[in-house]
């Protein structure tokens, strides 16, 4: 009876956890996001003339349904079939804003000389659409696609890339892959599964962008929920071909909303011949905490601490980059945007993980507090060093259920051995 007590209380000490998770998660985005007009995406007259900043033109693929409202161009509900739109979003100077954050207008129409404004649409048809964006957009062959997470909406996720392609200085032709969520904190599963429904699709999108003759490297940058996203579509294409794409040379995961565990399975059925990865993690994410709450308390991928073991050994062994950002200070209430929000790390990723560059303690610097663990070498300040590492991870294993038996577990065991079997 005593043991029901004690199970007991620690149902209700995580369900009351829970709670309060929820409350801080409501108050800070309804905080972040209040007085933010809706419906951005009607083009507004400009002239470049008339202003110091610049356009991003990308381009947007997506699995929303359609809105059949110009403001807002997509919904949040499911498409059975793919939409291609090319999008141009004028940014303003520096003067009128600080790197890393988006200027949300104050009231429609936007003003682009001191705010985020949409000055082009241009609906594309599919198939044969995202090939003429691409000729105009060649940008030396480099593409980065860009996956966002949980809780966006379309122009959420324009705006957003617009910023990390603007402030990171990539020389990358910008591609954007939204899938359906609702942007509503309390619609987490209708998310989760929008990601299962859309895996096809960016998989779809990676292998066609891959098979372009002028395209030379590609880079994926995800973000939370868009992590899972990415990793399953990367996982069917290397099932399904037996390889990921090679020109699919860069994997960034940004705060991702993935169980340690699972990925560890994702990453090994990509089999030998992976890209790059990078993770920036970082312990005080609050999205992820809660995340982990709702996920049977699981750590999640994007919380751990790196240094740790079994994590630093396991990460060291795959050549995994891991990037520590819990000592970075951002706007971002929820700790869970520092990689676009940092003007540090987003030019990181532009300058150099998207050109797939080595990160060396001899001309890199990531700034006072920020450690690294990259493939094979713990470090600190700007003290970080890489090397090739080919042998595959077996498992990211949570601390909690880590095994001292030196007999190989069940999961071990599907972990090693070959997904195509």
């Amino acid at each position: 009876m005593a043991c029901w007590r004690r199970n007991d209380a620690a149902r209700s000490g995580v369900a009351g956890c829970l709670r309060v998770a929820f409350v801080v998660m409501i108050t800070l985005a309804v905080s972040a996001c209040g007085g933010r007009p809706k419906g951005v995406m009607a083009p507004v007259a400009y002239a470049e003339a008339d202003t110091a900043g610049s356009v991003v033109e990308m381009l947007v693929a997506t699995s929303r349904a359609p809105s059949g409202d110009p403001a807002t161009l997509f919904s949040g509900e499911r498409s059975a079939v793919p939409y291609l739109t090319g999008v141009a979003v004028s940014i303003p100077s520096d003067e009128h804003r600080t790197p890393g954050t988006v200027q949300w207008p104050k009231k429609l129409p936007a003003n682009p000389e001191t705010e985020f404004a949409v000055v082009r649409v241009d609906e594309l048809p599919s198939p044969g659409g995202g090939r003429v964006w691409f000729e105009r957009h060649r940008h030396d062959g480099h593409v980065m696609i860009f996956v966002h997470g949980f809780n966006n909406r379309y122009e959420d996720a324009v705006f957003r890339f617009a910023q990390i392609v603007h402030d990171s200085g990539a020389n990358v032709a910008p591609i954007l892959f939204t899938w359906p969520s609702r942007a509503k904190l309390f619609d987490y599963n209708y998310d989760k599964e929008s990601t299962n429904y859309s895996r096809t699709m960016l998989e779809t999108a990676l292998r066609t962008v891959a098979k372009e003759e002028d395209v030379t490297t590609v880079t994926v940058l995800a973000h939370s929920m868009g992590t899972w996203l990415t990793m399953e579509a990367l996982r069917q294409m290397a099932i399904r071909d037996g390889h990921v794409a090679s020109k699919i040379k860069n994997v960034i995961l940004a705060s991702p909303d993935i169980d340690v565990d699972v990925f560890a399975r994702q990453f090994t059925e990509l089999g030998a011949e992976r890209p790059n990865f990078t993770i920036f993690v970082s312990q005080d994410d609050k999205a992820l905490a809660l995340s982990r709450f709702i996920s049977g308390d699981v750590q999640r991928l994007g919380a751990i601490n790196p240094a740790d073991e079994p994590y630093r050994t396991q990460l060291e062994r795959a050549g995994i980059t891991v990037v520590d950002l819990t000592t970075v200070k951002t706007e971002d209430g929820l700790n869970h945007g520092k990689f676009a929000e940092s003007p540090e790390i987003v030019q990181l990723i532009g300058k150099r993980l998207v050109t797939g560059q080595t990160l060396t303690d001899s001309d890199v610097s990531l700034g006072e507090g920020i450690t690294a663990v990259v493939a094979g070498t713990a470090g600190g300040i700007g003290k970080v060093a890489a090397t090739t590492v080919t042998a595959p991870i077996d498992i990211v294993t949570n601390p909690q259920t880590t095994r001292t038996s030196k007999t190989p577990s069940d999961l071990d065991a599907i972990l090693l051995s070959d997904p195509r079997q």
